[in-house]
């Protein structure tokens, strides 16, 4: 079956055909980094994570561009109020959005290109726009993309010219308040090294013009897929097609758009005062859990992010997890090679590729783990085995395998940990177990209970006792 993605733009599900047979270019969206990652940034990552694993596991190379905002109005204003110099406070959250893509097992972009290292690639756009009769220039310093020129304006967001609001307090010297910059002339306040020298005089780039230079550099003049957050789609998509294409490059064939995540009903900003930082949240549960909720819910339908979001991945984590290492102590762990070659199911398969159906997807993955916890309870080794390779190999699409890096080796790092809490954990089992061989139910049942409330759940079965933190670390 095709890859079938829905297109922003022409607002229907299409089949990606991508212009070079085998090969997928990919433009996303990245940071603006002003400040800490939230959840809503990176659940526009796990998204794009997926399609491009599922993308590769189809068979296809992908080339990922995932551009970082390096200068920007609320980056200068916000680095003088913490009197530090811009470039060090975009380093501090370029380093903050780095390790919180780690963190969650977002794979690197084949390429992270900085607005400040492009210059050169938009003074070249800006002179063709110009030459073409799409842009102007206006106070020194000032250059602007006239959206009259371009008749196609407003193409992506399906809005008429006309119809499209006017910001009162937009500079006087555009020629209509709906042009939008293209390059900045230098403020007042602005600091000596947030400035570059151009024909038009100094300034810095506007934020729209930097995406189109960095995706015709690394990914020609067309290529196949622009993602980013639906908060995106205006002005900022809006503007990148309309210049792009006034300059005469294809650019994109596809529009993907991720939801927001909204918290109590509102979508996640600073400004509402209601962002999750990615430190904060995870501060209560765990990288791989916040992964899982982050990328259960379809990735065009909005995310309300609640405790009860947090309790039912960390729920769902656990049987998966739990699973995988039972079957692996039963069968032996199979080598990544094994699992990134197996076969997957079909619906699986047909759910990534209708849309990336990633909810329908983990459906399928939870009915094999219940085939799989059925074969365990029946003692049919051939099946365990079995279903074990290809639960594996899904959540390795989904980034989620719990014996593949980075989850596997997160647990390696926390082995002194665990042998602790086993060494005590299994004193309080034996005790237990003496009870129980006395027959002194209620001291067997005390025990337990003790151990519930800590956080260890105990799983009497055929095979012997096993226990498990919530959410982590396992025991035999």
């Amino acid at each position: 079956m095709t890859v079938r993605l829905h297109d922003s733009a022409t607002r229907e599900v299409r089949d990606l055909a991508p212009r070079r047979p085998g090969h997928v270019g990919i433009y996303l969206c990245g940071a603006t980094v002003q400040g800490a990652p939230h959840i809503g940034h990176l659940r526009s990552a796990i998204a794009f994570d997926i399609l491009v694993r599922w993308l590769r596991r189809s068979g296809l190379e992908v080339t990922l561009i995932r551009n970082v905002t390096d200068i920007d109005d609320k980056i200068l204003v916000k680095s003088a109020e913490a009197d530090v110099p811009w470039w060090a406070w975009a380093h501090r959250f370029e380093r903050e959005f780095a390790a919180a893509y780690a963190a969650l097992g977002v794979l690197p972009p084949t390429y992270e290109p900085r607005a400040t290292g492009h210059v050169p690639e938009m003074i070249e756009l800006i002179d063709r726009l110009i030459e073409r009769g799409h842009a102007y220039r206006g106070e020194e310093g000032n250059v602007y993309f006239d959206v009259h020129s371009w008749g196609k304006y407003g193409a992506l967001t399906r809005q008429l010219l006309e119809n499209l609001s006017v910001d009162e307090d937009e500079a006087s010297d555009k020629r209509d308040p709906r042009d939008f910059a293209l390059w900045k002339a230098t403020k007042p306040t602005d600091p000596d090294g947030a400035a570059w020298s151009t024909p038009w005089g100094r300034g810095r780039p506007g934020w729209h013009l930097e995406c189109s230079a960095m995706a015709r550099k690394y990914l020609g003049e067309g290529f196949d897929i622009h993602g980013g957050g639906i908060d995106l789609r205006f002005p900022h998509h809006e503007n990148e097609l309309a210049q792009s294409q006034a300059a005469g490059w294809d650019f994109t064939e596809l529009w993907m758009h991720n939801a927001w995540v909204t918290v109590g009903g509102e979508k996640m900003s600073k400004s509402l005062g209601n962002s999750l930082t990615v430190d904060a949240v995870l501060e209560r549960t765990s990288p791989v859990v916040l992964r899982y909720a982050l990328g259960a819910v379809h990735y065009r339908s909005t995310l309300e992010f609640t405790d009860d979001t947090l309790a039912e991945s960390s729920a769902a984590w656990d049987r998966i997890s739990q699973f995988v290492t039972r079957a692996g102590e039963l069968a032996g762990v199979v080598s990544g090679e094994d699992v990134a070659s197996a076969r997957l199911p079909e619906a699986f398969s047909a759910a990534l590729d209708d849309d990336l159906n990633v909810s329908a997807a983990l459906a399928v993955v939870h009915e094999h783990v219940r085939r799989g916890n059925t074969a365990l309870a029946s003692g049919e080794d051939a099946t365990v085995a079995t279903e074990a390779v290809a639960v594996r190999a899904m959540l390795s699409v989904l980034g989620l395998d719990p014996l593949a890096e980075p989850w596997a080796g997160e647990a390696a790092h926390d082995g002194g940990a665990h042998h602790a809490l086993s060494v005590l954990v299994e004193a309080v089992l034996a005790e237990r177990a003496e009870a129980r061989a006395a027959k002194d139910y209620p001291r067997a049942d005390l025990l337990r209970d003790r151990l519930a409330e800590a956080g260890i759940v105990v799983e009497d079965s055929a095979g012997g006792v096993r226990w498990s933190v919530k959410g982590g670390t396992r025991g035999r």
